[in-house]
């Protein structure tokens, strides 16, 4: 599998990368609001990360997506992550500062998840530092339950990241309802 596959929600779709999102995302991890994630980072930095996490797809058959929304906008990117300091498959997500606040990260995680279960994942985890209130709720909301046994990242500390374990029978998966 070369691309990401195209997902589609009510309001959102989950597409391949185009040059444009890794622009728009490079400036967005030069500033404080990549904080979370390992940022600030410079443009050469941020643009070898993303452009990893796109060829993810044909190393690994899954990586990132740009999340689209309804009128085209770029809102962010969505992925089934593991590069190699991570010692699990991570679901992540990163949203540009105006589309925070409206769901879109928890319908496009969902959206994300429901390809991971039907593909065959088992478990996936979500990274996340402790400070980051934000994704935690967000984790948590998607049914993800925080997992202090997982080892995290190679070199990372309890006091930089925590581990919440995503399941198929607790993200809603048909699984969940039966």
């Amino acid at each position: 599998m070369a691309d990401a596959p195209i997902i589609n929600t009510s309001r959102l779709t989950l597409r391949p990368h185009i040059a444009s999102d890794l622009d728009t995302l490079c400036d967005l991890f030069a500033t404080e609001h990549a904080r979370f994630i390992g940022g600030p980072l410079g443009r050469k930095e941020a643009w070898r990360l993303l452009a990893s996490e796109v060829a993810m797809w044909e190393l690994m058959g899954h990586g990132a997506w740009g999340i689209e929304g309804a009128d085209g906008a770029f809102l962010g990117q969505i992925g089934l992550l593991k590069p190699p300091h991570f010692r699990e498959v991570e679901i992540g997500w990163t949203l540009l500062p105006e589309a925070e606040g409206h769901g879109y990260a928890f319908e496009a995680a969902s959206a994300a998840l429901g390809w991971a279960w039907e593909n065959g994942f088992e478990t996936l985890v979500s990274y996340i530092h402790p400070g980051n209130a934000r994704s935690i709720a967000l984790a948590e909301r998607l049914g993800a339950v925080h997992d202090p046994r997982a080892e995290r990242p190679e070199g990372e500390t309890a006091s930089e990241t925590c581990v919440y374990r995503h399941s198929p029978d607790t993200d809603g998966s048909p699984e969940a309802y039966a």
